[in-house]
């Protein structure tokens, strides 16, 4: 618990109370009465850390305090979607324009340079596949799914993976003969996925971990002489393709490389080529004010990310590309989902996560990162889109 002066701590609690007194939850304090209008209950088991973390570390801290045990919540997914859904009024008018004499800054080390990606990437996607399967399906896709209805059920998640995959390829009109690009592999689904209908895949990867699954599926399928998989960075790419796509990689490039990133997928396309992304996004001027803050999701889980809007997608694309726009779709609803069914299958396997040797501590980070993600798309703060860019063939 950091040291926070008895002052710091009392005008931390102060500016707690203003902030929960006029939200639909009910936030119960051990040592004083209870704020809110009523609703799910976040209940502080110790005041005095609780108030010590947030004056601070601001919201780093409330993560750091709930992975501490200082607080918790018997639905901690429906305080933190009341919590996301007013995230905007949560600190008043006059700090908010102070934000940046008291919001943390991000730590130079984790640019997204190319050394600086690889570290990135590795403290997440380097953690475990073993823990990662714990909670994915069969597809160990890592990404949102696409459903035929809600709510969903774990039985219909590996179909509702294949149908977003086959979504993207089929919008980028991968078939038999297509070169294709992807940028981010994951564990391989999407690249087998493509190699069954006769593409040739050259998939792209930081993640050593996911490199080495991904090819020992690739050689169980007996698709080695369609499937290239590179510890590469996207930067790195070389060669021209019939299409590009990338699942849920943007949000890990920076918004200092996003024009570099779409500028790579401009230049590795051949002339009449297609782009398929798909990409968690959020409202543009939240994006704006965020994109400078530290948060507890960059200290503990994404280092060196931003989600990006649609704006900036688009801006970037327009700005430093000759790609265009053909389509976009949204479905936030099924990350939503997705990340319940994971979250779900996390807290039932939570003996087998100790069993890897993952503590009590980071058992209670994970679970967290799974309900914070889902709050934002259920409040609406975050959205899931699916795009199609198309380059333009020079030779008509």
């Amino acid at each position: 618990m950091p040291t926070a002066s008895r002052l710091r701590s009392a005008v931390t609690a102060a500016l707690v109370r203003r902030a929960l007194r006029g939200l639909p939850l009910r936030a119960g304090f051990a040592d004083r009465g209870p704020a809110g209008l009523g609703g799910p209950l976040l209940e502080v088991r110790d005041p005095a850390a609780f108030h010590a973390r947030i004056g601070t570390g601001g919201l780093v801290g409330f993560g750091e305090s709930y992975m501490a045990g200082e607080w918790d919540a018997p639905d901690l997914v429906a305080v933190l979607t009341v919590l996301a859904g007013n995230a905007a009024n949560l600190i008043p008018g006059p700090l908010q324009r102070l934000r940046g004499l008291w919001a943390l800054r991000h730590p130079h080390a984790e640019r997204n340079t190319p050394d600086g990606a690889r570290a990135n990437i590795s403290r997440h996607y380097d953690l475990s596949n073993e823990l990662f399967a714990l909670f994915l399906d069969d597809t160990l896709s890592y990404s949102s799914a696409v459903f035929r209805g809600f709510p969903a059920s774990w039985e219909l998640l590996a179909a509702a993976q294949h149908r977003k995959i086959d979504r993207l390829l089929d919008m980028a009109d991968v078939g038999e003969g297509t070169r294709l690009l992807e940028i981010g592999t994951g564990w391989g689904e999407l690249a087998l996925r493509a190699a069954a209908r006769g593409a040739r895949v050259t998939s792209l990867t930081l993640s050593r971990e996911q490199r080495d699954l991904a090819l020992e599926r690739v050689r169980a399928a007996g698709l080695e002489d369609r499937v290239r998989i590179e510890l590469c960075d996207y930067r790195e790419a070389r060669g021209h393709y019939d299409a590009v796509v990338s699942v849920e990689m943007v949000e890990a490039v920076g918004a200092e490389f996003w024009p570099v990133y779409f500028r790579t997928i401009d230049e590795r396309l051949a002339p009449g080529g297609r782009a398929s992304l798909q990409a968690i996004t959020m409202p543009h001027e939240r994006m704006l004010a965020a994109r400078d803050t530290f948060t507890w999701i960059h200290k503990y889980v994404f280092p060196g990310g931003l989600i990006p809007s649609t704006t900036a997608i688009e801006e970037a694309v327009r700005d430093h590309t000759g790609l265009r726009l053909a389509r976009r779709d949204a479905f936030g609803s099924h990350y939503a989902e997705t990340l319940r069914l994971w979250r779900e299958r996390f807290t039932e396997r939570a003996e087998t996560v100790e069993a890897l040797g993952f503590d009590d501590i980071f058992r209670r980070l994970w679970t967290f990162y799974l309900a914070y993600s889902e709050a934002g798309f259920r409040s609406g703060y975050l959205d899931v889109q699916q795009y199609l860019f198309t380059k333009e063939n020079s030779a008509r």
